[in-house]
């Protein structure tokens, strides 16, 4: 299979459009890891993506007949610039489904460069099943933007690059995974002509589908899809991809929100280039890796696979960065409330610098601080600030992981309500787009009334809301059930610390 597709990727017609991307250093993650860190600069390719190689490899052998009757395909924005793209170099117009939770920089893009969209569904998997329906109905050719071995092979030429271009010892390549037609191009390349080089995928953690899929040995589909990185958020491997993925990679590693928005911040910082999330995930990955085995001197590679982000979403990807890099802590601290104690409670912090500082009124007895520590040293740091807190008395909760504490309670610093003691607390989360929270309260209802609610649009793609309903006991489960039917994602957080601690 191997030597199979290393001929297709010999043979692959990419350079008609695609550029041979150069690979920078990164100075300042190489030093800070220990290792020689290369950046593979596939967001410089002419759609900014990677996703143009495979797509005009594909195309570009179709017949002339196939090419009469359409090319039709699914994307959450890439491969659609990249077959838009191509479409005009052969004066073809394609259609391109996409969801419609996708950027709208994506979008435009594809329609600049004369393609037709259809929006439909709010992840890739509802564009995706809408275009095969498609071109059943109009007898198109269907492009799959990652299951194809024209399409894999066409992204392998990403490895061919790599071996070409990096002079001397290579330890690691580092590839982001969605559906996996990336990393199956270049893991059978470079499986097959530099064994001894280590091919590590990056999954996202809200949409691992293949490493799932390489523990469970076969393909399986998530129940769910977080589309932060929208660029790999597939609910299934694919099967040609699998099969791949499966013989030549050493494994998968997933990271985080905050972890990909600290690589965003990593890359910008040594390349002075925005990468959108899923282009910054390989990176991600990479330092998780390093941190966990421990190595150094070694040289290893990652790919910036896109940079098509829309700027409104940079506010989010900075907020959550210094998270991700273990750059702050947040912290719910109970002090004294008395005169003095906010400036004891400073002295007792130390020279460090603090990034928020919220307080509210409760009672004449103990007031509640929640306050943001800018760290130097990560969860080192973290710990000592704490336990030096602790040993002077002060009563500390650590919420710095608290998805609740991070997305609301920072920024709803309301107080204690004693007259809603039968009040519950959800979060929910909706497809973020023109009138969704207007459709969202709809759906809510009115059986409730709402004692609490929090939504903040920072450009992320998907809406999240946290809601405080006053319900009586008996009717708690009743509630539940209610939510389980309209089909938001939802999770109470009625006993959530951030909530106890400052609003409930």
């Amino acid at each position: 299979m191997l030597h199979t597709y290393v001929k297709k990727i010999l043979k692959a017609r990419v350079y008609d459009v695609a550029i041979e991307t150069p690979v920078d250093e990164m100075p300042a993650l190489s030093e800070r890891f220990g290792n020689r860190i290369l950046l593979k600069r596939e967001d410089l390719q002419p759609v900014f993506s990677f996703k143009l190689r495979g797509a005009y490899n594909k195309i570009s052998q179709l017949s002339e007949e196939q090419l009469k009757r359409g090319v039709i395909t699914a994307s959450a924005g890439n491969h659609a610039q990249g077959v838009a793209l191509t479409g005009k170099k052969l004066g073809i117009q394609p259609i391109i489904v996409m969801p419609r939770t996708t950027p709208p920089i994506k979008v435009n893009s594809v329609k600049a460069r004369g393609g037709k969209v259809v929006l439909h569904g709010d992840t890739f998997d509802e564009a995706s099943a809408h275009s095969k329906k498609l071109a059943k109905e109009k007898n198109m050719v269907y492009v799959h933007p990652f299951d194809d071995p024209d399409v894999i092979a066409g992204q392998g030429t990403v490895g061919m690059e790599i071996l070409r271009q990096v002079n001397g010892p290579l330890d690691a390549v580092f590839v982001p995974v969605g559906g996996g037609g990336l990393l199956a191009g270049i893991a059978a390349y470079i499986r097959y002509v530099r064994p001894d080089v280590k091919i590590i995928g990056v999954e996202s953690e809200e949409s691992a589908c293949m490493k799932w899929a390489l523990e469970k040995n076969r393909r399986i589909t998530l129940p769910e899809v977080g589309i932060f990185a929208d660029g790999v958020a597939v609910a299934q491997a694919g099967k040609e991809t699998f099969k791949v993925i499966r013989e030549c990679v050493d494994e998968i590693v997933t990271v985080s929100t905050d972890e990909i928005c600290a690589a965003i911040k990593d890359i910008f910082n040594d390349t002075r280039s925005i990468a959108e999330p899923a282009g910054a995930l390989s990176t991600a990955g990479l330092k998780k890796y390093v941190e966990r085995e421990g190595i150094k001197g070694q040289t290893l590679i990652s790919i910036d696979s896109g940079a098509n982000v829309n700027f409104d979403r940079l506010r989010h990807i900075a907020e959550r960065a210094e998270l991700g890099e273990k750059g702050e802590a947040i912290l719910a601290v109970t002090i004294p409330e008395k005169p003095g104690s906010f400036k004891q409670f400073c002295a007792a912090l130390g020279k460090r610098n603090i990034t928020e500082f919220n307080y509210r009124y409760a009672d004449d007895n103990d007031a509640h601080v929640f306050v943001g520590v800018q760290l130097r040293e990560g969860d080192a740091e973290r710990r000592e600030i704490i336990d030096g807190l602790i040993a002077q008395e002060y009563p500390v909760v650590d919420m710095t992981d608290n998805e609740m504490a991070k997305l609301h309670v920072r920024h709803l610093m309301g107080g204690h309500a004693p007259a809603t003691n039968n009040e519950i607390i959800f979060r929910f989360e909706f497809p973020e787009r023109p009138g969704a929270l207007m459709k969202f309260l709809q759906t809510l209802g009115q059986r409730w009334n709402i004692s609490l609610f929090h939504y903040r649009n920072h450009g992320a793609a998907y809406g999240r809301v946290m809601v405080g309903f006053q319900v009586e006991a008996k009717e708690k489960k009743l509630a539940h059930e209610f939510f389980e039917k309209i089909g938001y994602p939802y999770k109470e957080e009625t006993g959530n610390p951030a909530y106890q601690t400052f609003l409930g």
